[in-house]
């Protein structure tokens, strides 16, 4: 009888296997580092920060699956919060829902006009979105005249969401944004994994060519991986908005490295093809758990926490590269010599 070992689990088993190991060792190593680590009101401030982090990586992680990449996500995640913020602000009474639709169908329409370009004029996706990440921004800027969203111009419901709790857990509150993050992770999860469409944007990433050949019309699933990343940036940014209130020009600036550090470290290959949406989210836990933590040592500076973010795509791309060979080859060496074994055995006993 062959013995089970942990190498036995598929490869994306053992990414996020890796990935909660190093979590656990992040929050051991700032424990002793941070005063009051362990506390609820930290608890608090990641859950809500990954909140918005994981929608974004969410709909990252659509677009990389298709062998693409968006860098216009920050951009939009800040066009959206400040265009919702100065609606809300003329009209407070606004029902909540068409808030939110509203930010969705912004967030869609920038997804869209990334998605348009990529899929139907074939123009490469890093060169589309770098473009579209100034473009918007600018429009951003002419939109708001160099004003900003306040605080105290914004309706209560919005700023009381990020405070709202869901429901607690010992001393742990849940707070509502979190757990919509949470339910909007887990359905779009399902959807690319048991629905039929759903798995045409791993057979796009793995092989386009051969995606085409089976009848999948890939520069349609590639148009609607946008259209996706886009919604969910754009949900994002409303997150975005109830969470900070004060909304200025350089809104989401940033989020662009966050996103693709969260999607890789979270397993999803950059070259497409593989990768789940759950380890995006845990991927996008742990950025904002290093997020929150390196702001509260007064020894790290800014640029230091872009660096290690930085460190962090170079790492879980070279390890996976070099982790996913050795594996592979260990496993068909093994096939090969189980196969050599059982071949002798049948041998023996035909003799």
């Amino acid at each position: 009888m062959n013995r089970w070992s942990i190498a036995d689990l598929s490869p994306q088993a053992l990414r996020l296997l890796a990935l909660l190991a190093v979590m656990v060792l992040v929050i051991l190593f700032f424990g002793t580092q941070i005063d009051r680590y362990y506390s609820t009101r930290m608890f608090n401030r990641v859950s809500t920060s990954v909140a918005i982090m994981a929608l974004i990586a969410t709909g990252q992680a659509l677009v990389v699956l298709t062998r693409n990449i968006d860098l216009s996500v920050g951009s939009i995640v800040g066009f959206t919060a400040y265009a919702v913020g100065g609606v809300v602000t003329r009209f407070p009474d606004l029902n909540p829902a068409f808030a939110i639709g509203a930010a969705v169908l912004t967030g869609a329409a920038f997804g869209a006009f990334n998605g348009f370009f990529v899929a139907y004029a074939r123009i490469p996706a890093i060169i589309v979105t770098l473009g579209t990440l100034a473009l918007f921004r600018t429009f951003l800027v002419e939109y708001s005249g160099a004003k900003s969203i306040i605080t105290a111009d914004l309706p209560e419901w919005i700023l009381s969401l990020p405070r709202t709790n869901l429901f607690s857990i010992g001393n742990l509150d849940i707070r509502l944004t979190f757990a919509v993050a949470v339910i909007v992770v887990v359905v779009v999860h399902l959807a690319v994994t048991r629905l039929r469409i759903g798995r045409k944007f791993y057979a796009v990433g793995s092989n386009p060519e051969a995606a085409v050949v089976a009848g999948i019309d890939s520069r349609r699933i590639v148009f609607l991986a946008f259209i996706a990343c886009g919604a969910l940036s754009g949900l994002a940014g409303f997150m975005f908005l109830s969470r900070f209130g004060n909304i200025t020009v350089v809104a989401g600036l940033g989020f662009e490295l966050k996103s693709v550090a969260a999607v890789v470290v979270g397993g999803v290959n950059i070259f497409g093809g593989s990768g789940t949406v759950i380890g995006a989210m845990l991927g996008a836990i742990l950025v904002g758990l290093l997020d929150a933590s390196l702001v509260r040592l007064q020894y790290m500076s800014e640029f230091w926490r872009e660096a290690i973010l930085g460190f962090l795509i170079l790492a879980a791309v070279a390890i996976d590269s070099v982790f996913m060979r050795r594996l592979f080859a260990w496993r068909y060496a093994r096939r090969e010599k189980l196969q050599a074994r059982l071949s002798a055995e049948g041998k023996a006993k035909g003799e």
